[in-house]
């Protein structure tokens, strides 16, 4: 030590170095810095260790720390502009090897950057006072250069890649061997999750040469073997070990690691590990600092063993999870000695049996997570009283909520969603003053609410929806619910009659969800006093007054309104036309994203304010009293996924706007008086369309053959219109009704909203009568062309629809025959025909046809024999009338006169075809033992007398 420091004088040495200095400016040069997070590194003469992110010796002043980690992807973001701002502030660009002059660099963070798949450079193996290198989740790629071996001091080595959580845009990170990690003794953390190690197959035994390894983390390596290794184990201080996320093609834990004796944590989750748990040694005896313990994801025959060992641990075991494990005979009852256990998580396993009352025992268990269990709900339960969260949803639980719930006092959720409970919810759930989150959903709740849940000032989220509740709530069921967000009770049979005439909720809702409640007949005006809402469902809710006129200015916030299916009376809108803000300005909102008011009695005009709408992405105004043009403005709504405005009074053409639409699935315009020809811009610029609905309008022209570019159609509605001319020969361009397969479900990319049966619905004419589909309605496959003036013949390409069921073009001026290779359509349900002027014979290729179940070809000019078939032969004779048909099912025979000029000169009798009688009675009988088992005494009856009339014939 110098005299001036041994007496305290100042020490003058400026401690940033000059040489080190233009190093890191170098350094700086070769990154692409877009949010300039590296402002402060400038200056020929400023002090380099006062720069973000650098950390210099106090005394020397070598640089000994670079530590400037990005904020990683895979983290939460609130919003768009966050998880931008988060992108723009990761560094790009090279490494310089000007780093090479910090000699004394000991610590190097460039963690969650972005280097675009480039190498980690070989030069940083020459940084050979490092204790601290970590450059985990940059998007490195190709191969870890072995010079890193020559880090000899390094203590914390962190390469993962999580190739997985990004985008997988670059090569993720490899190694080809893992020798040049054993020269690295000082290491005691080592982190290569994401790293492809699938030809590092000496990994456990360089492993095994690093004594003084605490944690390792090899989660998703793609390890190709966890190794049976049965030499001297030298992991004498391993605390933690994952090996998570790898495809093992072993059966079973290797006996190495139950002589890691001092594990903390053991991570095995999602690494295909089946078979049977070893027997031969007490596994987890030895284990008594283990407080985490994961083992979900796999196929383990039998999990009774180590429930078993596990009481022996001594009660040190915080953490439980052996959550998909495929057990098959494992019991709760061997945990009953665990009483220091903190945290229970068994989801997703094949358990058998149900919760045993011995789970009271574990009185410190803080956290429990079971799936697939049955029987009861103990009543011990209540001797958990520090439990904190319960989650017991998506299992089979019958039998009631024991009243014991309610005393535990520090539970903050409570999850009991998709069960078998039954009877009322207990009067003692009041007592959980700690409870945020109560999830009831799904079950077979009875009876009232309780009062007492008016207690629960906490809570913030509140689901019973889909249960058997009946009865009256009233104001005081939510006395005291200041901090409730999220209330669920749709589908049950609740009625809401506040006590107060002027009631004020004590909450403010972001999330109000009850349909089927009755609310009505006034509109409830406490609700405008929620001027959070962002999700309103109030669907079928029995209001048939007026909406206030206040209401649309009331919820700046909302994203989806859903108040169908009652009887709201009045204008669309009911807005006073002389606010200065304009007409229809009230009514626009900024970030909806679905408006859904069909069924109701709405009437006027739609107004045009929807360039004030951007986000929405359904529109469901079917079913009101609605007249007018349509809005041009609705061009304006490019995130529009859905439009649906049938059965209403609109008039007019189609405005040209609409083609901005480009985000649109389904559009709806059904039962209108909408009028012109069906523009050609819906095929060119409408190209994500799957459903087509103009039915029942004034239509009329052609159809346009644009309407081919819809490659993605599965339903195209343009029955009842006046539309003239050819069946365009282009259908067959439409390739999701070309495919002979069961469509996906799902195939909507709206199907997967919580709000699908509105949202996503349709009805479509199918088999003569309309129905309404919605949950499976990515799995209907229609094209109705019926009631037009369509003229021409079948287009043989309509042939190529080989995923439609249900076809018709009936009602039309056609010609012609019927394509005889109608029978390439395997999974029609549905044909009709019928009304045209189509001629010649019924194709055999009808026989094919298994799935069909409504026919009609009545009223055309056909003829000849109908097909024999299954199908065929069960329709009623109205489905061939009007037609010269012969044969079963008509009354009708087909017979046929034989000349033979080989016949003896003395025979002179017309032949009869008997073979063609017993193929056509086989025929029959077939058809016949298919439908007599379901079918009435007096109709068995009626086919036994046909049968008798063609027998006497």
């Amino acid at each position: 030590m110098s005299a001036a420091l041994k007496f305290g004088l100042i020490y003058d040495a400026r401690l940033c170095l000059d040489d080190e200095r233009q190093a890191l400016l170098q350094f700086k040069r070769g990154l692409v810095d877009e949010a300039n997070r590296l402002a402060s590194w400038a200056g020929e003469t400023s002090d380099c260790c006062k720069w973000i992110g650098i950390l210099c010796d106090n005394i020397t002043g070598n640089v000994h720390k670079i530590h400037l980690p990005g904020k990683c992807l895979f983290d939460d973001y609130n919003t768009i502009k966050e998880y931008d701002e988060t992108v723009k502030r990761r560094l790009r660009g090279v490494i310089s090897p000007s780093i090479l002059y910090l000699k004394q660099l000991e610590h190097l963070d460039l963690s969650c950057n972005d280097f675009r798949g480039i190498q980690i450079p070989r030069f940083i193996g020459s940084l050979g006072n490092l204790r601290y290198l970590n450059l985990s989740r940059s998007k490195f790629g190709r191969t870890i250069p072995p010079q890193l071996g020559n880090l000899t001091k390094l203590g914390i080595l962190c390469l993962g890649s999580f190739y997985d959580d990004e985008t997988g845009e670059y090569e993720r990170t490899s190694i080809m061997n893992m020798q040049w990690l054993s020269s690295l003794h000082s290491l005691h953390h080592l982190d290569m999750s994401g790293v492809d190690l699938a030809k590092a197959t000496d990994w456990f035994q360089v492993i095994n040469t690093l004594p003084s390894l605490a944690q390792l983390h090899f989660s998703n390596c793609q390890l190709p073997d966890i190794h049976s290794y049965i030499g001297s184990v030298n992991l004498t201080v391993l605390s933690l070990l994952d090996l998570s996320r790898n495809e093992f093609n072993t059966s079973f834990i290797p006996q190495w690691i139950f002589r890691v004796t001092n594990l903390v944590s053991l991570d095995l989750s999602m690494c295909g590990l089946h078979g049977p748990i070893p027997s031969s040694i007490s596994i987890f005896q030895n284990f008594t600092s283990l407080k985490f313990l994961h083992i979900s994801g796999n196929e383990f025959m039998s999990s009774s063993l180590v429930l078993k060992e596990l009481s022996s641990t001594g009660g040190n075991l915080i953490s439980l999870d052996m959550g998909s494990c495929g057990v098959k005979s494992a019991t709760l009852d061997s945990l009953h000695n665990l009483t220091s256990l903190r945290s229970l998580d068994l989801h997703d396993n094949q358990l058998t049996s149900t919760i045993p009352k011995s789970l009271g025992n574990l009185c410190n268990l803080r956290h429990i997570n079971m799936r697939r269990l049955s029987g009861f709900l103990p009543n011990e339960l209540g001797h958990l009283i520090n439990l904190v969260h319960l989650q017991l949803g998506y299992n089979h639980i019958a039998g009631p909520i024991p009243e014991s719930i309610g005393r535990l006092s520090f539970l903050r959720s409570l999850d009991l969603n998709e069960n078998l409970i039954s009877g009322p919810i207990p009067y003692s759930i009041g007592g959980l003053l700690s409870l945020e989150e109560l999830y009831l959903s799904n079950s077979q709740l009875t009876d009232v609410l309780p009062e007492s849940m008016g207690q629960l000032s906490k809570l913030n989220t509140l689901d019973f929806s889909h249960n058997l509740l009946t009865g009256v709530v009233t104001d005081s069921h939510f006395s005291k619910l200041t901090e409730l967000k999220y209330l669920n009770g749709r589908g049950n049979t609740l009625a809401l009659r506040p006590r107060q005439a002027n009631w004020v909720p004590s909450f403010q809702l972001e999330t109000l969800y009850i349909s089927s409640w009755d609310l009505g007949p006034q509109f409830p005006l406490w609700l405008l006093m929620q001027r959070n809402l962002s999700l309103l469902e109030m669907r079928n809710t029995n209001i048939s007054s007026t909406m206030p006129e206040s209401f649309w200015r009331t919820f700046p916030n909302l994203e989806f309104l859903d108040m169908s299916q009652n009887q709201i009376q009045g204008r669309l809108f009911e807005i006073p036309v002389t606010l200065s803000v304009g007409h229809y300005i009230i009514f626009c909102r900024k970030r909806a994203e679905a408006l859904i008011l069909a069924n109701n009695h709405l009437s006027g005009v739609i107004p045009e304010c929807w360039v004030k709408w951007p986000n929405l992405s359904f529109l469901n105004l079917e079913n009101n009293n609605l007249s007018g043009v349509i809005p041009t403005t609705l061009g304006s709504l490019t995130f529009l996924q859905s439009l649906n405005m049938c059965k209403n009074k609109l008039s007019g053409r189609l405005p040209a706007s609409l083609k901005n639409l480009t985000s649109l699935q389904i559009l709806q315009l059904a039962t209108n008086r909408l009028v012109g020809s069906i523009p050609a811009w819906i095929g060119t610029e409408l190209s994500n369309l799957r459903i087509l609905n103009l039915r029942s309008n004034n239509f009329d022209g052609n159809i346009t053959h644009e309407i081919c570019y819809l490659a993605a159609l599965q339903i195209l509605d343009f029955a009842r219109n006046n539309l003239s001319g050819n069946i365009p020969r282009c259908f067959n361009n439409f390739s999701v009704l070309s495919k002979n397969k069961t469509p996906e479900f799902g195939q909507l990319l709206f199907l997967e909203f919580e709000y699908i049966d509105i949202a996503g619905s349709a009805s479509l004419v199918v088999k003569g009568q309309e129905y309404t589909y919605n949950t499976i309605l990515g799995l209907v496959m229609v094209l109705d062309l019926s009631s037009n003036k369509l003229s021409g013949s079948i287009p043989v390409e309509l042939m190529a629809l080989q995923a439609l069921q249900s076809l018709n073009i009936s009602r039309n001026q056609l010609t012609g025959v019927i394509p005889k290779n109608i029978g390439d359509l395997k999974l029609l349900e549905s044909f009709d025909a019928s009304l045209n002027h189509l001629s010649g014979e019924l194709p055999m290729s009808f026989s094919g046809l298994s799935f069909l179940s409504s026919f009609n070809v009545s009223f055309n000019n056909l003829t000849g024999r109908v097909p024999s078939s299954t199908q065929l032969q069960s329709f009623n004779e109205s489905s061939f009338i009007g037609n010269k048909l012969c044969g079963v099912p008509l009354t009708k025979l087909c017979g046929e006169v034989v000349h033979n000029n080989d016949q003896q000169e003395g025979d002179t009798s017309h032949g009869v075809d008997f073979g063609l009688i017993i193929s056509v009675l086989l025929g029959f009988f077939v058809g016949f033992c298919s439908i007599v088992v379901p079918l009435n005494v007096g109709t068995i009856w009626i086919l036994l007398s046909k049968l008798r009339n063609m027998l006497s014939c």
